[in-house]
């Protein structure tokens, strides 16, 4: 199969699809490889090195798009990309269509077939490609609001860890998943105060268990997020509802309601936030804006900022999920993989993801169905 991995175009997006070494995996099987010329720069990869593994670099998007039967990327395509897309390709990345009306309907109209990584769901519920990342994103959401929270940047001047006699920062991590999880972590590493939201009894006492009480664990109901936010130097929304639009737990009361110079983080951006005045993404050239006096930091693409670390990550969580679609056809690996099913969010122009489906209103077809199963 001819594979393409473009270079990606979002703003401030460092990472690459494929590492040299995962190029090289799938040009042992027997796969052309076309990747953009200097799509690795941004990770740490060039040209030479992709070469060097038996791809070939191409000088210009459009050969890439053109010539693939299967473009690799990691994060949506922009409108500038639109025009490459047709009936005979497969595009695989992190596509986030819950919020992308007009992405859904380019993809629909071109008759394209499209894998979101975000929604490939093993039957445990598990999700195996977004779980790196959201692991650096989580990692990564104390660590930047540690920094904005400084006077310089505008904000409180609290030192998340304290020192001996003085009371330290307090953090309110809402969702308990991987994202919330590794940023609890972190902040508790850090010597923050931290209070974990959540709506499962079963991952809240998971959570008090791992941590072994060293973070406070809350039932998620309105009132009980109210009094937490309300105290809070930092609040770092991690919800998640896979393939679908993130609800908006943090209102904007309660965000009036927060200190003066607090950093609010809401990881869940891509999906369309899970604060109600986190009302646009930003990038990391430009990351926050104030709302009510408090530090929004809303970028779509954390773990761009990291893209050597990201980069063989992703490398690591997707090279088998591409080897599957390249080695066998993508309708005989939906067949072997349900789990790559329930990734499939357009395929041949028809939407297959009940949850984007339902996001835009539009009709939504089982892809079981569409493949005689």
């Amino acid at each position: 199969m001819q594979i393409g991995v473009p270079k990606e175009r979002k703003a401030d997006e460092y990472r690459v699809a494929l590492t040299p070494a995962g190029v090289a995996s799938l040009v042992h099987d027997g796969h052309t490889v076309l990747v953009e010329q200097g799509a690795g720069e941004g990770s740490g990869f060039d040209d030479a090195q992709y070469q060097a593994v038996g791809a070939a670099v191409v000088g210009d998007a459009e050969t890439v798009w053109n010539e693939a039967e299967l473009v690799v990327k990691v994060k949506e395509p922009l409108p500038e990309e639109y025009r490459f897309f047709r009936p005979d390709l497969t595009l695989m990345g992190y596509l986030h269509l819950a919020p992308e009306p007009e992405l859904t309907r380019a993809l629909m109209d071109a008759g394209m077939t499209a894998i979101g990584y975000e929604t490939i769901q093993l039957d445990d519920g598990r999700l195996p490609l977004l779980e790196p990342m959201s692991e650096v994103a989580g990692r990564m959401a104390t660590q930047v609001a540690a920094q904005f929270l400084e006077k310089a940047y505008g904000g409180r001047g609290v030192l998340l860890g304290g020192v001996p006699g003085v009371l330290p920062g307090r953090v309110v991590v809402v969702g308990g998943g991987i994202v919330g999880t590794n940023a609890a972590r972190v902040a508790l590493g850090l010597g923050a105060e931290v209070t974990i939201v959540d709506i499962n009894p079963s991952r809240l006492r998971w959570l008090d268990d791992y941590f072994q009480g060293r973070a406070r664990t809350l039932y998620s109901s309105p009132f009980n997020l109210a009094e937490v936010v309300a105290g809070a130097d930092v609040v770092i929304g991690a919800v998640l509802i896979p393939g679908a639009r993130a609800p908006h737990l943090v209102t904007e009361a309660m965000i009036r309601s927060m200190p003066a110079g607090s950093v609010v983080v809401d990881v869940a951006v891509d999906q369309g936030g899970s604060v109600e005045t986190v009302d646009h993404a930003t990038t990391h050239s430009h990351p926050t804006y104030v709302r009510h006096g408090v530090i929004h930091y809303a970028v779509a693409n954390m773990p761009g900022a990291v893209p050597r670390t990201a980069t063989h990550a992703l490398t690591h969580a997707a090279l088998d999920w591409v080897r599957e679609v390249a080695g066998r056809g993508l309708d005989a690996a939906l067949k072997q993989r349900p789990a790559l099913g329930r990734g499939l969010n357009v395929w041949r122009g028809r939407l297959t993801h009940p949850r984007v489906a339902e996001a835009h209103q539009l009709p939504y077809t089982d892809w079981k169905e569409l493949l005689g199963r």
